[in-house]
């Protein structure tokens, strides 16, 4: 059940003042969230991961919190590079396989970590969120009205929730990034049909990849395809390249922006990574720093997969061994 906001409760953005001492008025004025509005995630309790073993490859980051800047192209030029991206992108695959059989009732996203982080280490993987910008656990957990980015903590799910889970390892070299909203126990029909959309735009945007292609038709296409849905398309965050770094060019728009104009070459591989809101496209981060929420705090779905270019098309790096998504299953 969404629990209701009123005047006197604590502010949806977590900063633990009460609602009308913080956003009301702000969101009243631009036609955000009235006081009534419906919160259902709040801040919990975010404890510490062990250290990965010293037998685990590290990325750059991995001890200081600061990955390198860079705007290297993702493109792959030999065999080798593609043969360790296929590798980190399984890996990735059975990692969040693993977490998304644990979602269930009653699971706080802590546990749901915790198993991420077990099986990333038993496959011999770094947990590529881990430590990234001093981010304090190795997967993302993204409830109901949060959009990206949400942090395991001891918060239980309850029947009647979506949860996207959002993995990223970093084996062999190279980094694999995969993520599915699944549901939790039985949901509405609202809830089931936004989370099917948001598939389907993720799915329209892969069919179109093929070398020539440029950038902006998978934006165009996900923007079509959600508009037709009646929702809206999230613009605060991408797709990227990826590869030896976490984020590589180019950026990839879920929105359609004809001066994405780069054309796509055999080799590259990036990531495709819808997220569909029911109502505004806005987000608001939380004072985590990470923590992004709708601006309605109406729902919010995503999809993920990394995708290489072949020379008549696309591979789907992260589809594993059955390319059906866990919520039809």
């Amino acid at each position: 059940m969404r629990e209701k906001v009123g005047r006197n409760d604590p502010c949806w953005c977590g900063s633990g003042k009460k609602y009308k001492k913080c956003h009301m008025r702000e969101d009243e004025a631009k036609g955000g969230p009235p006081a009534e509005a419906q919160q259902t995630v709040f801040k919990g309790n975010v404890t510490s991961l062990p250290p990965v073993p010293g037998h685990i490859a590290r990325p750059e980051y991995a001890d200081t919190g600061r990955p390198t800047p860079t705007r290297e192209s993702c493109l792959k030029t030999s065999d080798d590079e593609i043969a360790r991206m296929r590798k980190a992108c399984d890996v990735a695959r059975q990692v969040l396989d693993t977490v998304l059989a644990a979602v269930e009732p009653g699971i706080t996203t802590e546990a749901l970590d915790d198993l991420a982080y077990a099986k990333t280490i038993e496959l011999g993987a770094y947990p590529s969120p881990f430590n990234y910008q001093n981010y304090p656990r190795c997967i993302c957990t993204s409830i109901n009205e949060v959009v990206c980015h949400g942090i395991p903590d001891d918060r239980v799910l309850s029947e009647g929730e979506i949860v996207n889970c959002d993995i990223s390892v970093y084996v062999n070299g190279m980094h694999g990034d995969c993520s599915e909203t699944v549901f939790v126990g039985e949901v509405s029909p609202e809830a089931k049909r936004l989370v099917d959309s948001t598939y389907e735009c993720m799915m329209d945007a892969i069919k179109l990849v093929e070398p020539g292609q440029p950038f902006f038709a998978i934006g165009r296409a996900i923007e079509e395809r959600a508009k037709q849905d009646g929702y809206s398309v999230v613009r605060d965050f991408t797709g990227h390249g990826i590869g030896k770094y976490f984020h590589m060019d180019p950026q990839v728009l879920h929105y359609f922006s004809p001066r994405l104009n780069q054309r796509m070459e055999p080799g590259m591989t990036f990531t495709i990574e819808p997220m569909i809101n029911e109502g505004t496209w806005r987000c608001r981060i939380w004072p985590d720093n990470w923590t992004a929420v709708t601006g309605d705090l109406k729902l919010s779905a995503q999809f993920e997969h990394t995708v290489l270019v072949t020379e008549s098309g696309y591979e789907i790096l992260t589809a594993g061994d059955d390319l059906t998504p866990w919520f039809r299953r």
